[in-house]
């Protein structure tokens, strides 16, 4: 039964990775999973190969927690080979709901992070402006040509699955402005097992480099750490507000004209605007379905401590 929880938490982690401004890391924090990974994932390391030259294979496998890593890369990897049509195919044709239900997803993860602080110190509060400006930055900047090659995808993996377990940035995002996620979702949608390979070469590079340094920051700083996370949680909203203008077009790897930068508007500014619908009543039920998740994935994550 804890194999199957932990499984469940992995497809959660996965389901918010496919979606480009929400961090499967915050799932991973809120899941209370997050701590236990990130140590598993620092014993894979050059001195394993002694415990198995010492120990046997079983033994190495039980030393990294293997029926963990396995439970959540298994739901990860089901999400995302899963849900990519669909979540793709829901951002394309219910917008506005999607985007609402991920708004509230990470406004109450936001206040749930808030909770684990024991206290908010001037130099606490700077990080958190810090980590909220770094994040708008980002989501300011425009998407990059990258050109589609082995290399490129492997140094995206590498580069997003540091924002892939880090709560408040976004790991599809990251690819997004690198001009690689609609490869990457292309790839799994139509089961490249080259470029998938790749891909996963690189972040198998990234995430076992990456989660020394995390670990090491939430080990000896927790709260200043935190505090910084939260920011950048914040400082990524505007991204997922629903309501918005696009401004400028760009041309995709496939020729498609896809929106290059977009201007936040107001539900009312939106219908007069576009001429189309705000669906504010479906954007608010959406919002509050987001908010009750995370608050059943609180629940269920306390029960299962």
């Amino acid at each position: 039964m804890n194999y199957l929880k932990t499984y469940l938490k992995g497809m959660a982690m996965g389901a918010a990775d496919v979606v480009p401004g929400v961090s499967g890391g915050t799932i991973a924090f809120i899941t209370a999973i997050l701590d236990p990974l990130l140590e598993s994932i620092k014993k894979i390391r050059p001195s394993l190969l002694g415990v198995i030259k010492e120990q046997g294979i079983k033994a190495a496998f039980m030393h990294i927690n293997g029926p963990f890593l396995v439970c959540v890369f298994g739901g990860i990897l089901t999400s995302i080979l899963s849900l990519a049509k669909l979540i793709t195919y829901l951002l394309d044709t219910h917008p506005i709901p999607v985007w609402s239900f991920f708004f509230g997803l990470i406004l109450i993860s936001v206040i749930h992070m808030l909770k684990q602080v024991k206290g908010f110190t001037i130099g606490r509060l700077a990080l958190f402006a810090l980590g909220a400006v770094f994040a708008w930055g980002i989501t300011m900047l425009n998407p990059i040509a990258v050109e589609m090659t082995y290399l490129n995808v492997f140094l995206g993996g590498c580069i997003a699955i540091t924002a892939m377990i880090l709560p408040g940035i976004s790991g599809s995002f990251i690819l997004l402005l690198l001009g690689l996620y609609t490869p990457v979702i292309g790839a799994v949608k139509n089961f490249d097992i080259a470029i998938m390979a790749t891909f996963a070469a690189g972040a198998a590079i990234g995430i076992l480099s990456f989660s020394h340094v995390l670990s090491a920051l939430l080990r000896k700083y927790h709260d200043a750490t935190l505090m910084f996370l939260i920011g950048l949680m914040l400082g990524t909203l505007g991204k997922i507000w629903p309501w918005k203008e696009v401004v400028s077009f760009r041309a995709n790897s496939k020729g498609e004209m896809v929106p290059l930068d977009e201007r936040v508007l107001s539900p009312m500014q939106y219908e007069h605007i576009t001429g189309q619908p705000s669906l504010l009543m479906y954007a608010v039920f959406a919002m509050f379905a987001g908010i009750l998740l995370v608050w059943g994935l609180e629940r269920f994550a306390d029960k299962t401590r």
